[in-house]
C-alpha cells in the first residue's frame, strides 16, 4: 500500500518543481535589472535617425539666394521667404511632435518624415517658379521638423542610465557638423554649378535614407490612442509662427528703427503662445495635450531650458553675423567663408564626445559654467575684430566659441531630459527643439538689428563697428547663461524609472 502511493507524490513534486523552474526562467524577463548596453536593433535605430538627421540638416539656401534671385527674377525681400517660410513651418510643427511620437509608431512616423523631406527636395530641384520652389521648401521643413525631436527622444530613451551623456553627444554632433559644412559645400556647388544642384545632390541621399531606414527602423514604443486638438494646432500656428515671423522681420530696419509691424506681430505671437500654454494645461488633465506642460514641473528641465534659451540665441545669432563680418569686414568670398566655419563644427563634435564622457563624473553645472565662461571670452574677443585682424586669429576665436558651446550643448540637453519620466521624453524633446527655434529667432533678430542699425555698407569701418557691437551683445547674452548655470544642479537626477505625473499614461511596452 505504501509502495503504490509513492509515485503520486513524486509526480506532484515534479510538476511543482517544473512550475517553479518556469517561474525562475520567466523572472529575468520581468525584471532584467539596470540596462547596461544597447541591443543591436537599438543601435541600428539610432544610427538610422542620426544619418537621416544629418541629411535633412545639410540644406543651406542663404549661399544660393543671389543666384536664385537672378534666375527666377525675384527681389531680396521675396527671396528671403525661402528661409523664413522654412523657419515658420518648423516653428509651427515642432510643438506637435511630442503628440505625434506618443500617437504613432516610430517606423511609420520616420517614413512619413523622410518621405516629406524627399518630396520637398524633388520639388525644389525642378521648381520652374519661385512659388513652386517655396512650396518645396515648406514640404522639406514639414519633414525636418519631426526628425530632430524624434532622434533626441529615442536616443535618450534607449541609452543606459550611465551613458546618457555620451549618447546625447551624438545628437549634438549631428546638429553641429551638418550646418557647419553645409555653407562650404553649398558655396562650392553654387560657384561651379546651378543652385538646383544643392537639391539634386541631396535627393539620392534622402531616397537611400528613406528606403534603408524604412526597412531597418523598429517600433520601440506602443502608441497611445488619442485625438489631436485642432484648437491647439491653430494656437501653435498663430503663436509660434507669428513670433518667429515678427522676429525674422525685425532686422528690416528703416531709418534706424524697427518696423511697427514687427512689434505687432511679436505681440500677437506672445498672446498666441500664452493661449496655447493655458489650453495645454487644461488638456493635460485628460492626457490630450499637444505639448504636455508638466515637463516644466521638473526643476532640472526648467532650469536647463532657460540656459538653453540664452545659449541658442547666442549660437544662432553669431552663426548668422559671423559670415557677414567675414565678408563685409574682412572681404572673404562665399566659399572661403563657408570653409572657415567647418573647423568650428568639427570642434563641437569632438568636444561633445569628450563632454559626454565627463558628464556622469562631473555633473552638468561644472561643464556648463566652463562652457559659458569660454563662450563669453571668445565672443568678447570677437567684438574687437577689425579689418586688419588676421584670418587665422578669427579662426581660433571661432574655435574657442564653438568649444565653449560644445561644453554646454550636451550637458544641458542631458540634464533637461534626465528628470522626466519616459512617457514625457517626446514632449520634452519637442519643447527643447521649439525653444531652439524661438531662441535662434531672438538671437538673430537682436544681433542683426544691432549690426544693421550701426553699420554702413559703403563704409567698411562702420561695418566693423557694427560687428563689434554685435559681438558685445552676444557676450552679454552668453554672460546671462553663466549666471543661469550657477543655479543648475551639480548632479542630474533621473526619473526614468519613477512614477509619471499624476493622471499620465505610461508607455504600454515595446515591440
Amino acid at each position: 500500500m505504501t509502495q503504490t502511493q509513492e509515485p503520486a507524490p513524486t509526480r506532484t513534486s515534479d510538476h511543482q518543481t517544473a512550475h517553479h523552474a518556469a517561474r525562475q526562467t520567466e523572472a529575468p524577463t520581468v525584471d532584467p535589472g539596470p540596462k547596461t548596453h544597447l541591443e543591436p536593433g537599438e543601435v541600428v535605430v539610432i544610427a538610422v535617425l542620426a544619418v537621416s538627421a544629418f541629411i535633412v540638416n545639410e540644406m543651406v539656401m542663404g549661399v544660393a539666394l543671389p543666384q536664385v534671385m537672378d534666375e527666377l527674377g525675384i527681389t531680396a525681400a521675396t527671396g528671403q521667404w525661402l528661409t523664413t517660410a522654412y523657419a515658420l513651418t518648423m516653428a509651427v510643427i515642432i510643438p506637435a511632435t511630442g503628440f505625434l511620437m506618443q500617437r504613432f509608431d516610430m517606423r511609420p512616423l520616420f517614413i512619413a518624415t523622410m518621405a516629406l523631406f524627399t518630396v520637398g527636395t524633388a520639388i525644389a530641384a525642378v521648381a520652374p517658379t519661385f512659388e513652386v520652389l517655396l512650396t518645396g521648401r515648406i514640404v522639406q521643413a514639414a519633414g525636418t521638423a519631426t526628425l530632430a525631436p524624434l532622434m533626441m527622444a529615442t536616443t535618450f530613451r534607449l541609452a543606459p542610465d550611465g551613458r546618457r551623456g555620451q549618447m546625447m553627444a551624438l545628437t549634438t554632433a549631428v546638429g553641429a557638423i551638418a550646418p557647419a559644412i553645409g555653407p562650404a559645400i553649398s558655396g562650392l556647388v553654387v560657384a561651379n554649378l546651378s543652385w538646383r544642384w544643392i537639391f539634386i545632390l541631396v535627393l539620392p541621399l534622402a531616397l537611400i535614407a528613406l528606403v534603408v531606414g524604412g526597412r531597418l527602423m523598429r517600433n520601440l514604443t506602443t502608441p497611445v490612442p488619442s485625438t489631436i486638438d485642432v484648437a491647439s494646432l491653430a494656437l501653435a500656428a498663430i503663436g509660434f509662427g507669428a513670433l518667429v515671423f515678427g522676429l525674422a522681420s525685425a532686422h528690416d530696419t528703416s531709418g534706424g528703427h524697427l518696423p511697427t509691424n514687427s512689434y505687432l506681430t511679436v505681440a500677437l505671437g506672445l498672446a498666441g503662445i500664452a493661449a496655447f500654454v493655458l489650453r495645454q494645461r487644461r488638456l493635460q488633465r485628460r492626457d490630450a495635450a499637444l505639448l504636455d506642460m508638466r515637463i516644466f514641473t521638473h526643476r532640472g528641465f526648467t532650469l536647463a531650458s532657460i540656459v538653453i534659451l540664452f545659449l541658442v540665441s547666442t549660437a544662432f545669432g553669431i552663426g548668422v553675423v559671423l559670415p557677414l563680418v567675414l565678408q563685409d569686414v574682412l572681404g572673404l568670398g562665399v566659399f572661403e567663408t563657408g570653409l572657415l566655419l567647418v573647423p568650428g563644427g568639427a570642434a563641437i563634435a569632438i568636444v561633445s564626445a569628450i563632454v559626454g564622457r565627463l558628464y556622469e563624473k562631473t555633473g552638468p553645472r561644472t561643464l556648463v559654467i566652463i562652457g559659458a565662461l569660454t563662450d563669453v571670452a571668445g565672443l568678447w574677443f570677437m567684438s574687437t575684430v577689425t579689418r586688419d585682424r588676421p584670418v587665422a586669429v578669427i579662426l581660433l576665436t571661432h574655435l574657442t566659441i564653438c568649444t565653449g558651446q560644445a561644453f554646454m550643448w550636451t550637458a544641458l540637453f542631458t540634464l533637461a531630459l534626465s528628470p522626466l519620466p519616459e512617457d514625457l521624453y517626446g514632449h520634452g524633446s519637442a519643447a527643447l527643439n521649439t525653444l531652439q527655434q524661438l531662441g535662434g529667432a531672438i538671437g538673430v533678430a537682436v544681433l542683426i538689428t544691432v549690426l544693421t542699425i550701426t553699420s554702413d555698407a559703403s563704409d567698411p569701418a562702420a561695418s566693423s563697428g557694427g560687428s563689434s557691437l554685435s559681438g558685445v551683445q552676444g557676450a552679454f547674452t552668453a554672460a546671462a547663461a553663466v549666471i543661469g548655470a550657477l543655479f543648475l544642479p551639480g548632479r542630474a537626477r533621473t526619473s526614468s524609472t519613477g512614477s509619471p505625473p499624476a493622471g499620465h499614461c505610461r508607455p504600454r511596452g515595446r515591440h
